[in-house]
């Protein structure tokens, strides 16, 4: 259980808290070991209902702005990490894309210790990493270098789509013949190179008996019943491919099996925001998004655009259908406005933790954005 002079890590000096046993099981929705305890002289506000607050983490796809390069995208990545950790972001996880103009996260274990390094207490993952691009083993070996080097604090989420084209996926030896069935045997494999009873000939080494979460992502009804099956966390796309939400939510849930890993269901929703003083500003800020969205699905994916004012009314009818029907799972404007649509998603889904994707050109203004989503889930003071 928790005591009253417990507080989540993030609130705390780092010297003030006792490191539990690496073998204790982690709650997922508070982020902390069931046993943790601080030192007695830690100074603690008074005790908030952990509860009540839904867990809020970072989705980060280090866009390179239009005219940057990767290098910025990286120190603004760096940057992002470190206040999310200081507004009390659960998890800053970067997502595998390849060939794609406008993210730089293609080396996505690479920067996931560049942000680990970085920072001290968030947790560092990733989302995701897609799993037929590569051989199990050497995911186990990426991120059992991670784990060790910084315990307790790395996640691993899974996914089965290419994060590319298939002249892309071609030039990353991948076999473009795979069946999809293919990937629940892969996770279970990876899932054994982590085991201290592993049962294959073929150690990972790092990686043999070390606690690295897995995750299964998703956008359809195939990676809820996966995740269901093995017993995982599952966290849904819902912000850019939301139309099965609700039926994989449903599916998740009624199909879940205990395992080792987690004892009930647990689901983590992508949820895009674009929050600012007002919302005509928040508007003319999520114009950058959009424009790349539809760059994208037009077959001509660039880097992160910037915005512009009237973006609407510069696109076709076929072009807006798409965005409202893409964005759906997306808030808007000012603060206030901003926390109803937020309160009101995880009112209407239940989520158990949600992932904040915020694709704005400017940093300053992306910064303000996600201090806001972080007052407004956790019903502070939404200050201008």
């Amino acid at each position: 259980m928790i005591e009253a002079c417990e507080w989540p890590l993030w609130r705390t000096r780092r010297n003030d808290r006792l490191w539990p046993d690496r073998n204790t099981p982690i709650d997922l929705r508070t982020g902390i070991h069931d046993t943790i305890r601080f030192r007695r002289d830690c100074v603690c506000p008074p005790r908030p209902q952990i509860a009540s607050v839904t867990p809020y983490s970072v989705l980060n796809l280090s866009p390179i702005n239009q005219g940057s390069d990767a290098a910025q995208s990286f120190r603004n990545t760096l940057d992002l990490a470190r206040h999310a950790e200081r507004w009390g972001y659960r998890r800053f996880w970067l997502a595998e894309h390849h060939g794609m103009p406008g993210i730089a996260s293609a080396a996505t274990a690479v920067l996931i210790g560049h942000v680990a390094g970085g920072t001290s207490t968030i947790r560092v993952g990733a989302g995701g990493i897609m799993l037929p691009n590569h051989s199990p083993l050497l995911i186990a070996e990426q991120f059992g270098t991670l784990e060790s080097l910084y315990p307790g604090r790395i996640d691993l989420g899974l996914g089965r789509a290419p994060g590319s084209d298939q002249i892309t996926a071609r030039a990353l030896r991948r076999d473009l013949a795979s069946d999809a069935r293919e990937f629940p045997q892969d996770v279970q494999e990876l899932a054994d190179y982590f085991s201290a009873s592993a049962r294959q000939p073929v150690r990972a080494v790092p990686g043999f008996g070390l606690k690295v979460p897995l995750w299964i992502l998703g956008s359809s009804l195939f990676g809820a019943q996966v995740a269901a099956a093995l017993g995982l966390p599952y966290a849904f796309a819902s912000h850019f491919a939301p139309a099965q939400m609700l039926q994989a939510i449903a599916t998740y849930r009624a199909q879940f099996r205990p395992s080792a890993q987690l004892a009930r269901p647990y689901v983590m929703l992508g949820f895009n925001v674009f929050a600012a003083a007002t919302d005509e500003e928040a508007r003319f800020r999520a114009t950058s998004m959009q424009q790349a969205f539809v760059n994208l699905r037009s077959g001509r994916p660039a880097q992160l655009p910037a915005p512009v004012e009237d973006y609407a009314d510069r696109i076709g009818p076929q072009e807006r259908a798409l965005l409202e029907d893409v964005l759906s799972c997306s808030a808007i404007g000012s603060p206030a406005v901003v926390q109803a649509a937020l309160h009101s998603f995880i009112d209407r889904t239940g989520a158990d933790e949600l992932m904040i994707a915020s694709q704005i050109y400017d940093h300053a203004a992306r910064l303000r954005s996600y201090e806001i989503t972080a007052q407004a889930l956790a019903d502070t003071d939404l200050n201008v």
